[in-house]
């Protein structure tokens, strides 16, 4: 699943260890989020759009992915 996490996390000038604090994970958690090796749970998918005052659906794109239903 893509997502924006990298593109917000950058233009806040937050490095991925501080993001990880924020959201209450570690620094290697965020760097897996946004290469696309890990897809967070909905808990921290919300914690990380709130964090960015944003939908979750704004923050991830769901668009193709492999889990998306038919």
């Amino acid at each position: 699943m893509k997502n924006r996490v990298r593109e917000l996390r950058e233009a806040t000038g937050l490095t991925q260890k501080e993001l990880g604090e924020k959201v209450g994970v570690s620094r290697q958690a965020v760097n897996a989020i946004e290469t696309g090796k890990f897809d967070p749970s909905i808990w921290l998918a919300y914690d990380l759009a709130n964090y960015f005052d944003m939908r979750i659906e704004e923050l991830f794109n769901f668009e193709g992915s492999a889990r998306k239903r038919k």
